[in-house]
């Protein structure tokens, strides 16, 4: 017992402490980098932003397809092999990135860093965090998830700083490096157990689960096709792939619009305060959510919030510096929540033993 409760913390929580860094590392090179990397490429090499552009779509379309999968490679492999997996692809990615001498060589980077991306994104985050929690998944998961934006917050500076500082294949190296040592040793301690070795129980609690569990009442199993025809689930999942869409589109390419106006660092300060908007999102719909919340007016809400900075950008017509620091404000308090309420959502409209997987 000594082992399950070091110090008196429940084990579930150190698992949420771990996918916080897992975020802070997944969020801060595989999707925060990539619009840096987009510029540091243009000016370095010299090729058109439609090639470069096109290689980030590349990236993060393989990481959808990898996540399509990560139930069937977290059964085959187990959640501690396909992280540790995850992280080295991420770091041979990117230092394909930083290292490619013609765009073949670009795209086939994307290979490796996408399918990284995946195994260390929000589908990774809440397949670690769903065995441990239910009654306490929604502060679980804003937990872990807040990692995402503390990688923005940390990474997009320190990005733009080690590429101008060192090159971008020496920055590359040694921030890739970094993630994989870090994520091999969490993935050992932390996320190679479940609840039911360690005889535990979701949320530390005494009874079964299933007395505490938040999914609906009229919660079925649906598999297959069946599930394909379920509305909640089909709408659930065209409103995320097009908010996240949209969302990555955009952000794909904000940091070369802001270094237009503001210049490279204050570009990379203001990439910072759109993901601290972010935990600050995060934190007042965590603050708002009750048991009784409909959590899909809440994303719709998220979302509102997010539409207005766009046409703060629209207005800021790559000139105005007030507009565009606004736009950030306002658009980065969407981007958490466009992560972390998908699969809360799933959790009260879906069977408890298939939201990890979904």
């Amino acid at each position: 017992m000594s082992v399950v409760r070091q110090n008196g913390i429940f084990f579930g929580w150190r698992v949420v402490g771990a996918a916080f860094v897992l975020a802070v590392l997944g969020w801060g090179t595989g999707f925060y980098g990539p619009p840096i990397f987009l510029r540091a490429i243009e000016e370095t090499k010299g090729w058109p932003v439609p090639l470069i552009s096109t290689a980030v779509t590349v990236h993060f379309v393989v990481g959808a397809v990898v996540v399509a999968n990560l139930p069937t490679l977290y059964a085959r492999f187990g959640i501690r092999n396909a992280t540790k997996a995850g992280a080295g692809f991420l770091a041979v990615g990117i230092l394909g990135w930083a290292s490619a001498t013609a765009p073949w060589q670009l795209y086939a980077a994307t290979l490796f860093s996408g399918a990284g991306w995946a195994a260390m994104g929000g589908a990774a985050v809440n397949a670690i965090i769903s065995p441990w929690f239910v009654r306490s998944r929604p502060a679980a998961l804003s937990m872990a998830y807040n990692g995402a934006s503390i990688g923005g917050v940390i990474f997009s500076p320190l990005w733009a700083v080690g590429i101008a500082l060192l090159g971008f294949p020496i920055a590359a190296a040694a921030i890739g490096i970094l993630m994989a040592l870090t994520m091999w040793v969490l993935a050992d301690r932390f996320l190679s157990r479940t609840p039911q070795q360690m005889g535990l129980r979701p949320d530390n609690d005494v009874q079964p689960t299933s007395s505490v569990s938040s999914s609906a009442p009229d919660a079925r199993p649906r598999l297959g096709s069946v599930l394909w025809r379920d509305p909640k689930f089909l709408t659930l999942s065209a409103g995320m792939a097009l908010g996240l869409f949209a969302q990555t589109g955009l952000i794909t390419h904000l940091f070369s619009l802001l270094t237009s106006a503001l210049g490279p660092q204050p570009a990379a300060l203001a990439m910072g305060l759109a993901t601290a908007s972010a935990i600050a999102g995060r934190t007042v719909v965590g603050w708002v959510m009750h048991p009784q919340s409909d959590r899909r007016i809440m994303a719709c809400a998220s979302y509102s919030v997010q539409i207005a900075g766009l046409i703060a950008f629209i207005a800021a017509a790559g000139t105005s510096a007030p507009l565009l620091v606004l736009g950030v404000v306002l658009f980065g308090a969407g981007i958490g929540n466009a992560t972390s309420l998908p699969p809360l959502i799933a959790q009260v409209e879906f069977p408890a033993d298939h939201v990890a997987a979904w």
